[in-house]
C-alpha cells in the first residue's frame, strides 16, 4: 500500500526517486519495525541508500509517535551527514491513508474514519467489499493503493501526518541540497 502513496510524495516533492519496500531483512511486524535494533540492521545493511522511511499504523497508541522520535534520534547519531531516517505513524492506519484517496460513500463521515479505533475493519474492508476487491491479493489494498496515489494532495489534505512527512521529506532535501 505504501509504495504508489509515496511514490507520488516523491514527486510532489519534485523528485524522482527509487522507492523500495525493505524485504531483506523482512521485518515480521509492528513489534520488529519498532525495534532499534532491527532499523539499525537495516540502515547498516543498506549504506547507499539516502532516505529511510519508517511508516507505521499509530493503533491507538498514544505514545507511538515518542518511540518513532527515539527511534529517529538513534539514526541521527548513526547515519552519516547527507543521510536521514524519518518515521511517521499513520492515524490510525496506513489504509485510512488509502481511503482519504477515494470518494467514499456519502454516509461516512470523515472525521469518523479518523476516530475510528479499528478503521481497517470498520472502513477500509467494507470499501474493498463494495469495490469487490476482497477476493484480490491483500483484499484490494494494491489496486486502491495504485488509485488513491492519483489523489495524493487530497491524501496530503485530509491526513494531517502524511503532510508531516511530506514537509519532513522536503526540508530533508532542501538541507542535502546545500550541503
Amino acid at each position: 500500500m505504501l509504495k504508489p502513496i509515496l511514490d507520488a510524495m516523491m514527486e510532489a516533492c519534485g523528485r524522482t526517486a527509487r522507492v523500495q519496500i525493505c524485504t531483506d531483512p523482512l521485518l515480521g511486524g509492528i513489534g520488529q519495525a519498532m525495534r532499534w535494533e532491527r532499523i539499525k540492521e537495516i540502515i547498516v545493511r543498506y549504506p547507499m541508500v539516502d532516505l529511510f522511511l519508517l511508516c507505521v499504523d499509530r493503533d491507538g497508541i498514544m505514545t507511538r509517535r515518542n518511540r518513532l522520535d527515539s527511534i529517529e534520534n538513534n539514526a541521527l547519531e548513526l547515519l552519516p551527514d547527507r543521510k536521514s531516517l524519518i518515521a511517521e505513524n499513520a492515524w490510525q492506519e496506513i489504509e485510512v491513508w488509502v481511503l482519504a484517496g477515494h470518494d467514499l460513500p456519502s454516509s461516512w463521515e470523515w472525521k469518523t474514519i479518523r476516530e475510528d479505533l479499528n478503521p481497517k475493519e470498520d472502513y477500509f474492508v467494507p470499501f474493498s467489499k463494495r469495490r469487490r476487491l476482497l477476493d484480490t491479493p491483500g483484499e484490494g489494498r494494491r489496486i486502491l493503493a495504485r488509485e488513491a496515489a492519483k489523489n495524493y494532495n487530497r491524501i496530503r489534505r485530509l491526513c494531517p501526518e502524511v503532510g508531516h512527512l511530506d514537509n519532513a521529506i522536503r526540508d530533508f532535501l532542501e538541507q542535502r541540497a546545500s550541503i
